[in-house]
């Protein structure tokens, strides 16, 4: 690692498009996928979203995740994925959905995003 690169979790960069619905709306969106991870993901689109909003992501091979935006940069954002995935299965053919043998899916130790919050148990300041 690079002084600049503190990171502890692998991500693999690739050109993949996913569709994105964000809370509460109906409207799906097509982003690039630009780099993934079993805990989450980074993605550039024309979609204003905010950091904290929860959003469902359709992954080619492994289905909707959903998460919660982490971050956000331009047209750039992070989505924290609720629960890990098999993030190898996204690089895989459509067709061929198993992944062979010889393919070893590590767990990630990334940070997962929190919960969303009970509305009774938020208190305004």
């Amino acid at each position: 690692m690079t002084e600049v690169e503190t990171r502890g979790v692998a991500r693999d960069g690739l050109f993949l498009l996913a569709d994105i619905r964000v809370e509460q709306s109906l409207e799906v969106h097509r982003v690039r996928v630009r780099n993934l991870s079993d805990g989450g993901m980074m993605a550039e689109g024309n979609l204003r979203v905010q950091r904290g909003h929860r959003v469902e992501v359709s992954l080619r091979n492994v289905g909707n995740v959903p998460g919660s935006v982490a971050w956000v940069q331009d047209d750039r954002f992070g989505i924290a994925f609720d629960e890990n995935v098999a993030s190898q299965k996204a690089r895989l053919p459509l067709q061929g959905v198993e992944l062979p043998d010889s393919v070893v899916i590590k767990p990630s130790w990334s940070h997962n995003s929190p919960s969303p919050l009970e509305p009774s148990t938020v208190r305004k300041i």
